[in-house]
């Protein structure tokens, strides 16, 4: 699994780094990346906080790295850094000026929003020693967290097969890589037995 995880965080992670290059090279300013070169702040914080949560959370589903101390070391720098893709994200899309239709606006905000309180939500369970409470909101986080991964397969394979989405087709398929995340998520959760959830943590 963890490496299947990095794999389908390579898109977001290399389109970041192309970002950055762009921001930090004095690439060509052009009307669909104007808003960043005016506001850079809050896209390298969610390239950032995006890029080490989903890379650094595959190794948190490695059962043995928990035994080593791993798993405790690591979350404190993925629940801040979770905060920050999920905040700096609900940041751009209430502030930038994207070109999105109200449904994929809609999509963003929910589901940032859904990311934001899974995060606390897990962080909280933990503090409490849940640890079940805490492996399912932290899954649910993750699986938000990878939806630019599953959004570019998605959009890719849909291209492929059947042309470039108009705008309402591209915010269902948008949608729809979250939800397919989510539901694998609950899945995962439910079909991991909370003795073993005990166990690995």
């Amino acid at each position: 699994m963890p490496a299947a995880l990095i794999m389908l965080s390579t898109i977001p992670v290399v389109a970041g780094a192309v970002r950055v290059a762009e921001l930090g090279g004095g690439g060509e300013i052009t009307p669909e990346n104007a808003r960043f070169f005016a506001m850079p702040v809050p896209v390298l914080v969610h390239i950032l906080g995006a890029s080490v949560f989903c890379v650094l959370g595959a190794f948190q589903f490695v059962p043995h790295l928990r035994h080593r101390g791993w798993h405790r070391t690591a979350g404190r720098l993925l629940v801040p850094c979770g905060l920050a893709a999920a905040l700096s994200g609900l940041w751009m899309t209430l502030f930038y000026p994207l070109p999105d239709t109200d449904l994929l606006t809609v999509f963003r905000l929910g589901f940032g929003a859904a990311m934001t309180v899974a995060v606390v939500l897990g962080f909280t369970a933990i503090r409490r020693r849940d640890i079940a409470r805490h492996r399912a909101w932290m899954t649910r986080a993750y699986a938000i967290g990878q939806g630019a991964g599953s959004q570019a397969l998605i959009l890719l394979t849909w291209s492929l097969l059947v042309g470039t989405p108009d705008e309402l087709i591209n915010a269902l398929l948008m949608g729809a890589a979250w939800a397919i995340n989510l539901a694998v998520a609950e899945r995962s959760i439910r079909s991991t037995p909370k003795q073993r959830v005990r166990e690995t943590i």
